[in-house]
């Protein structure tokens, strides 16, 4: 039974997503503030945390900057209808979606389904070497000469098809529809955040290219 972390310091709320995903056997923790999912997370290790972004205290940007760098667990965002710099500002330093308030509950169980049945697929290519990078999937690891980066689960679906797809063009429809995100601008900042781990230069990339008006290829060989 996937153990999912909802991070709100909303009580309706926790208590609305807490009884639904019970519903959809799946076990719950809950966490008013995001002080109090960080001590949670430190000793349990979760499946998943639904994650709101406005919270006394601490918010969830700020929980995400502290601790992607210590868990590898998959995130969502729960936004306010209008706070489209947070979504993108939570994708860029690692979330791996988001879902604005007000939300159904089974459009969140999905959502979580989505991403944590991607995450059990285990494509050939777990490693890969090429030039002075290893990517290591199963570590979510990039090691570009002596510096390491981690990635998240989102990043790891989209290199994962890559590396087994090499110089294939994957559009942002294609991305899109593998990480379960339609919105074009998200998808370019995913992409660009990739390339910070990946490339030298990621501002004139060598291996993750864009084919002006088609897509994003993955050169490797």
């Amino acid at each position: 039974m996937p153990h999912i972390l909802v991070v709100d310091d909303d009580d309706g709320i926790r208590y609305l997503v807490k009884k639904y995903l019970n519903e959809n056997n799946f076990l719950v923790t809950t966490s008013d503030s995001a002080e109090n999912a960080e001590e949670k997370t430190s000793i349990i290790k979760f499946d998943l945390i639904v994650l709101d972004v406005m919270m006394t205290g601490k918010s969830g940007l700020e929980f995400i900057k502290d601790n992607k760098s210590k868990i590898d667990t998959p995130i969502i965002l729960l936004t306010a209808k209008g706070e489209s710099e947070d979504r993108v500002g939570g994708l860029e330093i690692g979330a791996d979606d988001y879902i604005p308030k007000p939300f159904e509950p089974k459009e969140l169980t999905l959502r979580i389904k989505n991403i944590l049945n991607k995450i059990k697929k285990d494509d050939q290519k777990r490693i890969i070497e090429f030039d002075n990078i290893k990517i290591d999937l199963s570590k979510l690891l990039i090691i570009r000469n002596d510096d390491e980066f981690k990635i998240n689960n989102t990043e790891k679906i989209i290199l994962e098809k890559m590396i087994n797809d090499p110089g294939k063009t994957f559009s942002r429809e294609d991305i899109g529809k593998l990480i379960s995100i339609d919105k074009e601008r998200s998808i370019d900042v995913i992409i660009t955040r990739l390339r910070k781990k990946i490339e030298i230069d990621p501002k004139n990339p060598k291996y993750l290219q864009t084919l002006r008006g088609v897509g994003y290829v993955l050169w490797i060989e």
